[in-house]
């Protein structure tokens, strides 16, 4: 009886250290399929240009993160942190600018409405409104814009601190998904902040998108009003009249040594 119950634990023993190479080469291939999968997804990943490898303190989490920082700017993470922000805000006021030149100007082409040029909307005020100065009008915007920056600022050391109440409630919808990304009913009265992570991650990467086109495009606008003293629409009608003899290469200042 001794000897069969020595024979069993002797088989039982064998029969786990044969089974512990299996589970062995199970983790092992499990990780070599994980490790392939990391690679597979970072070769499907877009980069700015195709074929190099993004920069290293890039990993793709960041809305429009496609890899691009030949100068490492963004390599301390805290700064990376700002830069994002930075852009994001620069962007919207962008975005918000573009149009603002933009539908104005289609409008008044329309003869809809007689709305000045963007580069004339100031000296315009100040000529219309002799009882409410210029400098009134920086001033109010100083204060109101240094309000908003501030409260920004300190979101962004500490998130979702602002979301006090402290000015006439309005500040209670101040804490949202993400540094940043408000959200709120004041600032999302659609709720497209609270779908599903990915629909939110979309919404994310087309807004930095179209923030960063609005920027190109703002720069296109200052570099068009230098060049030939008109708006973007202007611009466009005169080119679309006259598609070869007017584009940047006939401006005379684009190409100063073409005439």
């Amino acid at each position: 009886m001794a000897n069969a119950v020595a024979m069993s634990s002797l088989l039982g023993s064998k029969s786990a250290v044969a089974a512990r190479p299996a589970a062995f080469s199970g983790k092992a291939r499990t990780a070599r399929v994980q490790a392939r999968f990391v690679a597979v997804s970072a070769a499907d990943r877009q980069v700015w240009f195709p074929g190099n490898a993004p920069a290293p303190h890039l990993d793709g989490s960041l809305p429009g993160d496609f890899g691009f920082d030949p100068l490492s700017l963004g390599s301390d993470p805290q700064l990376l942190k700002w830069f994002q922000q930075a852009e994001l805000v620069h962007g919207r006021t962008a975005m918000t600018a573009v149009a603002g030149i933009l539908f104005p100007a289609v409008a008044t082409k329309a003869g809809v409405v007689n709305i000045p040029q963007w580069y004339d909307a100031g000296s315009v005020w100040v000529q219309n409104n002799p009882n409410f100065p210029f400098a009134a009008l920086l001033f109010i915007q100083i204060i109101l814009t240094g309000w908003v920056e501030t409260k920004r600022w300190l979101d962004f050391k500490n998130p979702g601190s602002q979301a006090d109440g402290s000015f006439l409630g309005v500040t209670d919808d101040f804490k949202g998904v993400a540094n940043g990304y408000p959200g709120g009913k004041l600032f999302d009265p659609f709720g497209l902040s609270r779908g599903s992570e990915g629909q939110l991650q979309k919404y994310q990467e087309n807004e930095i998108k179209n923030g960063r086109l609005a920027m190109v495009a703002f720069l296109g606008f200052i570099a068009q009003h230098a060049a030939t003293g008109k708006g973007p629409i202007d611009n466009l009608a005169d080119h679309l009249a006259n598609p070869t003899a007017v584009t940047f290469a006939t401006n005379g200042v684009s190409l100063p040594f073409v005439h």
